[in-house]
């Protein structure tokens, strides 16, 4: 076996590469660099333009790649703290783009519609942070836990920690998961469900993991009540140093940075639907349970992301060593252009809906669909094979 196939010396060829995604907190300052060196107002959306516009187009450019790093080379890459630091800086960023954002919203200069446009541009901010959040918090290290805590608290979504891990993982891909799409849903329908599911699961998680540990609920050993006390805190400092006038725009890029995961969520498990054994349990979860992507500057901005798939049957698996299978339903597109197809349900259904039967041999009956008015499902009882760690 050659040294390369073994992985002896296998060299990531994206290595140089990763810390693109360290642009994506610095989008603030660059919409303001814009403005100041144009005079043109409209650079302060410059967040959204750079997310919908200019990363399809790179992607669209560099194409996909589908390479998987040799087996023998994924220890010494989990290993490499190079990656993990990649993760770790994108919190300072984010935080002191978030207080520069503050004075200038503080200092009465950018008028409404340029407020709102910084506010979108946190927002994007806001929103690949909270997928920087769930790389780290998926991690055993209890320092990446914490800062995937401190990474939610800008977005006010700090039970997301909660509910991706023991809520989500377990019962992805079923009626059950409020975070799983079906097949017939629009995403505008589907926000409010997993915003609301989302929020009730994880509360209700936390409730009997500390009745299982013989603690009361509303205690400081709530990790759902410490995360969101942790956004009161960053949003209280921030309006107490800039004042009152800065919360409208915190609260719009925190809803617009929610709407953002929600969206990836979204698409991630559109109609796919994991099958029950005849024990009653789900079967365990495996690559054809998500929609994948192997656009590569996409993939580079969200740390992988887009390999749902691997991510999802392997959880600890850090971002770097996830893999390209070829039994996983395959996007169109990057994240970033499917975003945008989810808000025009008509369109999203055109391209989606005949990939997934076909996904499914042409059978309807396999998938995940939106169930009639009053249905109610059979609770869950999840494979304890695909919790992860806590």
């Amino acid at each position: 076996m050659s040294h390369v196939a073994d992985g002896v010396h296998w060299r990531d060829p994206k290595r140089l590469w990763w810390p693109l995604a360290l642009a994506v907190p610095t989008l603030p300052w660059q919409a303001g660099a814009l403005v100041h060196l144009t005079g043109v107002t409209a650079f302060w959306w410059w967040g959204p333009f750079f997310a919908f516009a200019l990363v399809p187009l790179f992607d669209l450019v560099t194409g996909a790649d589908g390479k998987n790093p040799p087996e023998a080379a994924v220890e010494r890459l989990e290993r490499d703290r190079y990656y993990r630091w990649c993760t770790y800086l994108y919190l300072p960023l984010q935080f002191a783009s978030l207080v520069w954002a503050c004075a200038q919203w503080s200092g009465g200069s950018l008028g409404i519609v340029g407020s709102i446009g910084l506010a979108a541009t946190t927002g994007v901010v806001a929103g690949v942070a909270i997928n920087t959040a769930h790389e780290l918090g998926h991690k055993r290290e209890q320092v990446e836990r914490r800062l995937s805590r401190l990474a939610l608290a800008q977005s006010c979504y700090g039970h997301f920690y909660v509910e991706h891990n023991h809520g989500h993982h377990v019962r992805v891909a079923t009626p059950e998961d409020p975070a799983s799409s079906r097949m017939g849903e629009t995403f505008w329908a589907f926000l409010p469900r997993t915003v609301v599911g989302g929020l009730g699961s994880a509360w209700s998680l936390e409730r009997r993991r500390l009745q299982r540990r013989g603690r009361r609920t509303w205690s400081r050993h709530n990790d759902v009540l410490s995360a969101w006390a942790l956004s009161v805190a960053v949003f209280g400092a921030l309006s107490t140093v800039f004042g009152p006038v800065v919360l409208p725009c915190l609260l719009l890029q925190a809803v617009l940075g929610i709407g953002l995961l929600e969206s990836v969520n979204y698409l991630e498990h559109y109609g796919l639907l994991r099958r029950r054994r005849p024990d009653g349990r789900y079967e365990r979860v495996a690559p054809r349970h998500s929609w994948n992507s192997n656009n590569t500057v996409s993939n580079l901005f969200l740390f992988q992301l887009q390999r749902h798939s691997d991510h999802h049957a392997n959880p600890l698996r850090r971002y770097q060593t996830l893999r390209h299978f070829d039994e996983a339903p395959q996007l169109p597109a990057g994240y970033a252009a499917m975003i945008v197809l989810a808000w025009v349900p008509p369109l999203w259904r055109r391209v989606m809906d005949r990939r997934l039967l076909a996904h499914y041999g042409g059978d309807a009956s396999l998938t995940n669909t939106k169930k009639p008015s009053g249905y109610r499902p059979k609770p869950a009882q999840a494979d304890p094979t695909t919790i992860t760690a806590s």
